[in-house]
C-alpha cells in the first residue's frame, strides 16, 4: 500500500500536536458520545473543550478533515491503512485521539486490531467511553497488551473511575492523584516522559489548563 492510498482510505493523514512525542489520529469532538454532553456541564473535564474551539473551530478545513476521518472509520481497508501509516512513522509510541473519542464497539475492535498488527509499538488511548470498553470486553474481545486504555474521570478534582485498570484525572484545587503529568512544568510538552503509555502507572493526574 502506498501512503497516498492509505490517506485516501482514512479520509486524511495522521495528526501532529506540539505536546506529543509521536503522531496521533483525531476525530471531531462534537461527535464524542459522552464528551459532547459533558462539554455543556460546568465542573467536568470536558467543559469548554479545547478541541471545540481555537484552530479546531477557526479553520473550517480542520473540522472538515476530522469529519472525513470519522466517516471513513468503517472503511474495509481502514485497519491496514492505519497500520501502514503508523509503521511509516518509525516511532515506538502512538496516541489515539488528540481530539474525539471511541465511537463504538466495532471502532474499538478495529483499533485493537491495529495495535495487534503493530506489536512493537505502544499505543495509548484516553477515553470517557467506559460503557463501550465494558461492552467490548463482555462481548468476548480482549485489549492487546501493547494498547493502554485510560478511562478518564468525569469531574475536575474528582476521583479516578472505579473498576478500571488504568485511569486519568484532572486536578485544579486539590492535590494530584497518583502520578502527576509534568507537562505543565515543561511548556506543555511531554519531552522525555512516557507515563501515559506506562502500564505500571495506574492513574495519571493532569493539571487543568
Amino acid at each position: 500500500m502506498k501512503k497516498i492510498e492509505a490517506i485516501e482510505i482514512l479520509g486524511g493523514g495522521l495528526t501532529t500536536t506540539s505536546k506529543m512525542p509521536c503522531k496521533s489520529f483525531n476525530l471531531p469532538a462534537w461527535e464524542c458520545k459522552t464528551g459532547s454532553k459533558l462539554a455543556k456541564i460546568k465542573g467536568t473535564v470536558c467543559y469548554d473543550c479545547y478541541a471545540m474551539k481555537g484552530n479546531y473551530q477557526r479553520f473550517p478545513a480542520i473540522k472538515q478533515g476530522q469529519y472525513k476521518r470519522l466517516n471513513a472509520l468503517m472503511n474495509d481497508g481502514w485497519v491496514d491503512a492505519m497500520v501502514h501509516m503508523i509503521q511509516k512513522e518509525n516511532n515506538k509510541y502512538f496516541r489515539w485521539h488528540d481530539a474525539g473519542d471511541i465511537q463504538s464497539v466495532e471502532h474499538l475492535k478495529n483499533i485493537c486490531e491495529v495495535a495487534s498488527k503493530t506489536p512493537d509499538i505502544t499505543h495509548w488511548i484516553p477515553t470517557r467511553e467506559h460503557k463501550i470498553i465494558n461492552d467490548f470486553v463482555k462481548s468476548g474481545h480482549a485489549i492487546p497488551g501493547n494498547l493502554i486504555v485510560r478511562i478518564s474521570a468525569t469531574k475536575i478534582d474528582g476521583n479516578p473511575p472505579s473498576n478500571a485498570k488504568h485511569t486519568s484525572t484532572v486536578h485544579k484545587d486539590k492535590k494530584p492523584i497518583g502520578f502527576e503529568c509534568p507537562s505543565s512544568l515543561q511548556d506543555g510538552q511531554c519531552l522525555d516522559c512516557r507515563a501515559c503509555w506506562d502500564t505500571s502507572i495506574k492513574n495519571i493526574s493532569y493539571k487543568q489548563h
